[in-house]
């Protein structure tokens, strides 16, 4: 797992850049509720239509532009999949391959059939384990496979050397996800509904005495909850590189057989290990130790199970979706068996999947269009850390030194993953394809290990509608799936383009600087490069920022996680700012006319406005605020604007306004 800096949230699949897609209006007024006024709620006023015309689907528990853009995309991903689905390619070949995994997920009849009958080899292995070494080799070899259990391993750059590939371990091992839900007041239902389902399940996996299951699971991961650290503390970078040898995590933690664990999982002794929460793993390995095999067997069986329930007959499925969609998100109805199956092997094979759709659909004209932007946009920010009150001349030195340095991939990775040793055999059922896939992926990371690192890898696929920063390689990467509609229209007008397409560069740009990237040299290597009163002036800066989010009531008696959410909050502020900025630079002195009434500053705002239109549970809104360290897109907009005073200007916004905050409350970082 990549420390990568995200910017969105949706995973989409990419529309076609075709000359011949209709034509999408740079500002579409039916979008706008203009009984609102920008002053009172800019949100509403800028999405109200949208929102109106756009109801949450039933199986959303968000739905927004990101989503209604991805059903026209899905389906055309669909039809690619449908074409090769009908044909008979050649064993081996990617076709094939995207082919077969496409038809068993589409073959209910063989799924039901098979029920869960492909689980009891794996089941049958986890309870003849005859002690606790031999389940903690079992362990590595299921979690080679897709199952998470106690805690996450993987490779990628050493934060201090970053040119070396290291082994990282985090905590985990949590079936809701986050360790609140275990430990907080007011949860008692879900945990409730998630025994149940963990009964279910095993249930359905002839696994005897479920209830028993369900009980050993619930109380092994609240044990593992009560050891885990916060989001908060997880996001620091500092704190969370803690360097040991595979010996000196084998004496710390004695409870669990870790040498065992390793070999089977084929990796050699290590000299440098990182361990992200050392303390979670002392807690686990006496949990280890402690617990009777039995329930530890359960524990392990109630992870496997659920982690293959989506890809197993539909009683499995109903059971997983009633649980994780439903009750944790409010979603009512559950995604039709076409999405399921397209979704599976576009996430196996998702750089062959982007390399048919980059040959059809990415013009390289984009490409040429958003590197001007991008250039654009570096020397725009290049202009604001020059002109900061705050920072030293020495310390700006750096960070121009850091801004320059930056590599920006557009579009398509240029070399391309080879899949031709990974096998997708029609013969076995859909889940242990599936698996043996996860088999595949994780031994192609782990053949990285002790290796240089690669910098013309991807972490994301071009039919990703995303964008990300990597502190690591001190890189920005803009997938070509974010370069449509609502990120970025060629018949738009610059102002509306730089509000969507140039605030996401910004933000990329900026989480270089914010408050994990900025602990990062131009290298990609962890050095402090700031001056001592440099860094307390950024803190107080951003302790102010996280401050502004956590007054903010989500819902009632949860407010948002002004901390956990810091560096996403400074990356949209910076974004923004420092898109402005460009904006105006690309007028030479030529202010354009108002279009349709709107000027150009306007435009801009609600371009961005409209990047975040959408309708939202509360059961999902709950959820993120928990899990998500990106604030509610609400917030983005609402709070995140009403620290410009540019943006007051623009809609002659004034106080006693609720979008109005006095100009000592401000908060401008970048």
């Amino acid at each position: 797992m990549k420390r990568i800096l995200f910017l969105m949230i949706p995973v989409l699949m990419l529309a076609s850049c075709r000359s011949s897609v209709e034509k999408v209006p740079a500002i579409d007024p039916t979008d706008m509720d203009l009984s609102v006024s920008p002053g009172q709620n800019f949100y509403k006023y800028a999405n109200g239509g949208w929102q109106a015309k756009n109801p949450l689907k039933a199986e959303y528990s968000r739905y927004g532009s990101f989503d209604k853009l991805a059903e026209q995309n899905e389906e055309r991903l669909d039809g690619m999949f449908r074409k090769l689905a009908a044909g008979k390619a050649a064993y081996g070949t990617v076709d094939q391959k995207i082919a077969d995994l496409y038809r068993q997920g589409l073959d209910s009849t063989r799924l039901n059939a098979e029920g869960g009958s492909p689980l009891k080899g794996y089941i049958d292995s986890i309870y003849s384990a005859s002690d606790k070494s031999e389940l903690a080799g079992m362990v590595a070899k299921l979690g080679l496979a897709g199952t998470d259990a106690f805690f996450n391993m993987y490779v990628t750059a050493d934060m201090t050397d970053s040119g070396t590939q290291i082994l990282y371990l985090n905590q985990g091992g949590l079936g809701m996800g986050n360790r609140d839900y275990y430990l907080e007041e007011g949860n008692d239902a879900l945990r409730q509904a998630y025994k149940e389902m963990l009964g279910k399940l095993a249930a359905l996996s002839s696994i005897e005495d479920p209830e028993r299951v369900a009980a050993n699971t619930f109380s092994i991961e609240k044990a593992l909850a009560e050891a885990s650290w916060s989001n908060v503390e997880c996001r620091d970078v500092v704190k969370s590189y803690n360097p040991m040898s595979t010996s000196e995590l084998e004496a710390s933690c004695p409870g669990f057989d870790f040498r065992t664990f390793f070999a089977e999982s084929g990796i050699a002794p290590q000299e440098k290990i990182i361990v992200s929460q050392p303390s979670f793993f002392t807690s686990f390995s006496k949990l280890f130790e402690s617990t009777d095999l039995s329930a530890l067997k359960d524990y392990v069986a109630g992870h496997f199970v659920t982690g293959c329930a989506e890809f197993l007959s539909d009683d499995f499925y109903s059971a997983h979706f009633e649980f994780y969609s439903h009750k944790l998100r409010g979603i009512a109805d559950q995604k039709p068996r076409w999405k399921r199956a397209m979704a599976t092997a576009d996430g196996i094979l998702g750089e062959a999947v982007g390399q048919m759709y980059v040959k059809e659909f990415f013009p390289e004209s984009y490409k040429t269009r958003v590197l001007k932007i991008v250039s654009d946009l570096r020397a725009s920010l290049g202009e604001h850390i020059a002109a900061l009150d705050w920072m030293s001349d020495s310390t700006k030195l750096y960070a121009r030194e850091k801004l320059d340095a930056f590599t920006v991939k557009i579009g398509y990775p240029d070399k391309w993953k080879d899949y031709s040793s990974l096998e997708v055999n029609p013969g076995i059922s859909y889940i242990e394809n599936v698996r043996a896939a996860c088999v595949w992926e994780a031994k192609d990371m782990l053949a990285k290990l002790g290796k240089p690192t690669d910098r013309s890898e991807w972490y994301m696929t071009p039919q990703t509608v995303n964008a990300y920063y990597d502190p690591s390689s001190n890189e920005i990467c803009f997938p070509a799936a974010i370069l449509q509609p609502p990120f970025f229209n060629g018949d738009a007008d610059d102002a509306v383009n730089y509000g969507a397409i140039g605030v996401v560069i910004g933000h990329e740009m900026t989480h270089g600087f914010d408050d994990q990237g900025r602990l990062f040299d131009k290298d990609g290597n962890m050095k402090d490069w700031w001056t001592e009163e440099d860094s307390r002036a950024f803190m107080a800066k951003a302790d102010k920022l996280a401050a502004q989010f956590d007054s903010i009531e989500v819902l009632p008696g949860i407010n948002a996680n002004g901390r956990f959410t810091l560096g996403e909050n400074i990356a949209d502020q910076g974004g923004l700012g420092v898109a402005y900025s460009a904006l105006q630079n690309s007028f030479g002195g030529n202010h354009p006319a108002d279009i349709d009434g709107l000027s150009a500053e306007q435009r801009f705002f609600i371009g961005y406005a409209h990047v975040w239109a959408g309708n939202i549970t509360e059961e999902e809104m709950a959820r993120r605020t928990k899990m998500d360290e990106h604030s509610l897109s609400v917030n983005r907009v609402n709070a995140t604007l009403r620290n410009f005073g540019i943006f007051f200007d623009a809609f002659g916004i004034g106080e006693g306004e609720q979008m109005w905050r006095p100009e000592e409350e401000r908060v401008m970082i970048w």
